[in-house]
C-alpha cells in the first residue's frame, strides 16, 4: 500500500491529479457551508428564504457567510493524517489507522483548547492553523470517539451502535489514494471509521463512499464508480443496508422530475447509508455542481452532511475549476484547504523527492513531521 511512485506521473496527469484533489476537498466545504445555514430546516422555511430550489449563495452560520463545520475540519485532518502516514513509512512504521487517530486526536484537541500551542512542534502545520479552533457542533460520538488514547478497531469498535454519517463524511480523502487497489481504500476507511462509528452501516458506508470518490479521481464515471463500491462491499457481513440504498439511489434516477422528496426518501432515517445514497443520487442528477449542490441542501434534514457527501463527489468527479467562483470566494479556511491539497497531491506524486533515499526538506518534516 502507499503513493504511486513520481516515475509514472507525467506533467498533465500531475496537474488533473491536483485539480481533482482541490476539488474534492473544496467540494467537501462548498458543501458544508452551503448546508449549514439551513440544516435542519423544514424545508418550507428553506423555501420562504431562499426560493423553491434553496440557496443560490453563501448566507450566515456561526456569525459569518461561508462557515464550515466538524465535517470540513474532520477532512482536512484526514488529508494531514494520510501525509503524515506516508512520511512515517520512511521510518518503517507502516500503519495508516493509527497515523489517522493521531490527526483525529489532534482535531480533538482543537475542540476542547483555545488555540494552537507553539510549543507542540510534532503537531505539525495543519493544527496550528487557529481558524480550525473553533467549535462548530460536533456530535457526541465524535468527541467520545476521539476523546482518548485509545483507538477504535473492527475488533473493538468505539461507539458500536452509532449509525450516523459522520465518519463517511470526513472519509473522501482515502479516495485521492488513486494508486491503491479499491479493497485497500475501501479497508482503510472502514478502519478509521471504527474509531468513532462502530456499526456497520457506518463503517461499510464510509468504505463505499471512499471507493466511489477513488473511481472519479481516476477519472472514471459515477455509476461505474458506484457499481465497484457495491461488488467490493458483497463480500463484507452488515453490507445490505448500504447496498440496498445505493441502488435505491442508482434506481431513484429514472423516476422523474429530480426534487426534495426523493431526496428525503433516500436519506431514511438518517444514517450514513441513507446520506451517502442521496449524496450519490444528488451528483448523478445535477445538471452541474451548483445544481448537483443545491439539489443536497434543499430538504428538511441534515443539509450540511448531504452537502458536504455530494461536494466530494462533484469536486473529485469535475475538478476544482467546476466549483462556483462566488462560494469559494466566501468559504471560510479557503487558503489552507488549497495549501493542503496541493501538499497531498505533492506528496502522492513526488513523495520521494521530499523524503528519500536521497535527502529530505527540512521544511516538509517540520510541517509534517514523522514524530
Amino acid at each position: 500500500m502507499g503513493a504511486t511512485g513520481g516515475a509514472v506521473w507525467g506533467r498533465t496527469e500531475q496537474q488533473d491529479f491536483r485539480s481533482r484533489v482541490r476539488g474534492t476537498l473544496l467540494g467537501v466545504a462548498v458543501g458544508d457551508a452551503l448546508g449549514t445555514p439551513v440544516d435542519g430546516t423544514g424545508l418550507d422555511g428553506i423555501r420562504a428564504a431562499h426560493g423553491p430550489d434553496g440557496p443560490a449563495e453563501m448566507t450566515v452560520a456561526h456569525g459569518r457567510r461561508g462557515a464550515v463545520t466538524h465535517l470540513t475540519q474532520l477532512t482536512l485532518f484526514s488529508v494531514d493524517g494520510l501525509i503524515r502516514a506516508q512520511v512515517r513509512r520512511d521510518t518503517g512504521a507502516w500503519h495508516p489507522p493509527t497515523d489517522l487517530h493521531r490527526a483525529y486526536r489532534r482535531w480533538e484537541t482543537t475542540q476542547r483548547e483555545w488555540g494552537p500551542d507553539e510549543r507542540r512542534g510534532e503537531d505539525g502545520w495543519l493544527a496550528r492553523q487557529e481558524w480550525l479552533y473553533a467549535r462548530r457542533d460536533p456530535p457526541r460520538p465524535l468527541l467520545l470517539g476521539l476523546g482518548d488514547d485509545t483507538m477504535g478497531t473492527p475488533q473493538a469498535p468505539k461507539n458500536p451502535a452509532e449509525q450516523g454519517p459522520e465518519a463517511a463524511a470526513r472519509s473522501a480523502p482515502f479516495g485521492l489514494l488513486v494508486g491503491w487497489e479499491p479493497q485497500l481504500v475501501a479497508q482503510l476507511a472502514v478502519e478509521c471509521a471504527t474509531q468513532t462509528h462502530g456499526h456497520p452501516t457506518a463503517c461499510l458506508a464510509a468504505g463505499a463512499y471512499a471507493v466511489i470518490v477513488q473511481g472519479l479521481a481516476r477519472g472514471e464515471v459515477l455509476d461505474g464508480s458506484v457499481q465497484r463500491a457495491l461488488a467490493l462491499l458483497s463480500a463484507r457481513p452488515g453490507h445490505e443496508p448500504v447496498a440496498e440504498a445505493l441502488r435505491q439511489a442508482l434506481g431513484a434516477v429514472r423516476q422523474g422530475q429530480p426534487g426534495p422528496e426523493r431526496i428525503t426518501d433516500l436519506i431514511g432515517d438518517g444514517t450514513a447509508a441513507g446520506l451517502v445514497a442521496a449524496a450519490v443520487y444528488c451528483a448523478l442528477v445535477g445538471e452541474d455542481v451548483r445544481h448537483g449542490l443545491r439539489l443536497a441542501v434543499t430538504h428538511g434534514g441534515p443539509s450540511a452532511t448531504t452537502g458536504a457527501l455530494t461536494g466530494g463527489l462533484l469536486g473529485a468527479l469535475h475538478g476544482e475549476t467546476a466549483l462556483p467562483p462566488a462560494w469559494l470566494a466566501e468559504l471560510e479556511g479557503r487558503a489552507t484547504v488549497l495549501e493542503l491539497a496541493d501538499d497531498f497531491a505533492m506528496e502522492m506524486t513526488q513523495g520521494p523527492a521530499l523524503h528519500g533515499p536521497a535527502g529530505s526538506s527540512p521544511a516538509w518534516l517540520t510541517r509534517y513531521p514523522r514524530a
